[in-house]
């Protein structure tokens, strides 16, 4: 028996040796390891072997499986580093590499970041907050009523737990105001979400940039001059701006600010941009509650805020049609801007 396990191993070894393609060295495998393969058929007669030889003839089985399946292992590797090596003789590895295509900015990311460069030389610092809110820091603190439609579950997504998504980041003005006493010069950009049907001009998830400046002796002129500057900035020096009476809640006067635009081969019109006004005193009020001090004192400080969104700053900005086309992520529309 051990003999003729010495036989199978030499064999085996000696034609797994000559072997030059993978059908053969499978056919190999099989005749030797397969279930009528020669060692399989050799160790099946371990039944007859005499008791005490079955010690050495189940080392010798186990040497030589071992050897075959070695020998088949290192076979399929050398006929695959055999196969890689054929496939790079006809490439020349001196030729110049093709180029990479290289990624670009969205659109939306260029508007934010040029706006939030203009307002930091302003003075404006960067300011966060989280967009899960509660709805004294998204209305009640900005003097919005409980009857207002802003506050409707049609209009604003609400969590079971009372809470919801902010409806824009003046929320994060109140935050501000919680933590720093004045002066305050902050800006909040971020995403805003409310339950407005998508179209051309909507979308339910949106990008905001707000802006608060509080200290004693801010006057609408400050806030007048801050965004006249800061469009004729971002759109150029002849950029006409306007501003019209308007109401927001949380601001009082009020305005909502114009830009005009000359569309080529188009007559000149004005379109919304921005709201904006001085703050609301019953917001320093509020705030002054909850922070417990008189540090928002509205007979000692005021101040003024404003907002705009981004999508409708690179609508104008780019000449984009469709508010949707910032949202659907078609490489042929974005590598314009890349």
């Amino acid at each position: 028996m051990l003999a003729e396990l010495e036989s199978i191993k030499t064999e085996a070894l000696a034609e797994i040796e000559g072997i030059t393609d993978d059908t053969s060295l499978e056919a190999a495998r099989v005749g030797y390891l397969g279930k009528k393969g020669k060692l399989t058929a050799a160790s099946a007669g371990m039944r007859d072997v005499p008791k005490e030889q079955k010690k050495d003839v189940g080392q010798k089985l186990n040497e030589v499986r071992t050897a075959i399946t070695g020998a088949l292992d290192e076979k399929v590797a050398t006929l695959t580093a055999a196969r890689d090596a054929k496939r790079f003789d006809s490439v020349d590895p001196t030729l110049p590499s093709r180029p990479l295509p290289k990624g670009g900015l969205h659109p939306l990311t260029h508007v934010l970041d040029e706006a939030v460069g203009i307002l930091r030389r302003m003075g404006f610092a960067l300011a966060e907050g989280p967009e899960i809110e509660t709805e004294w820091h998204c209305f009640d603190a900005l003097n919005t009523p409980e009857d207002h439609p802003a506050r409707n579950e049609r209009d604003t997504f609400y969590f079971e737990n009372g809470k919801l998504l902010r409806t824009h980041t003046s929320s994060v003005q109140i935050r501000t105001m919680e933590k720093l006493v004045p002066p305050v010069r902050i800006i909040a950009p971020g995403s805003a979400f409310r339950r407005d049907e998508i179209d051309a001009t909507h979308l339910s998830a949106f990008h905001q940039l707000e802006g608060l400046y509080v200290d004693k002796g801010v006057t609408l002129a400050d806030l007048k001059g801050a965004l006249e500057y800061f469009f004729r900035e971002l759109f150029g020096s002849k950029t006409e701006v306007r501003f019209r009476p308007h109401f927001f809640p949380f601001t009082e006067p009020s305005f909502e600010v114009d830009l005009k635009l000359h569309a080529t081969g188009k007559a000149a019109k004005w379109i919304e941009i921005a709201g904006c006004g001085m703050v609301d005193p019953a917001v320093f009020t509020e705030v002054g509650g909850k922070r417990g001090d008189a540090a928002y004192d509205p007979s000692e400080i005021s101040g003024f805020a404003f907002g705009m969104g981004i999508d409708r700053l690179a609508m104008i900005m780019y000449g984009i049609p469709d508010l949707r086309l910032l949202i659907e992520n078609d490489v042929r529309f974005l590598e314009q801007f890349s």
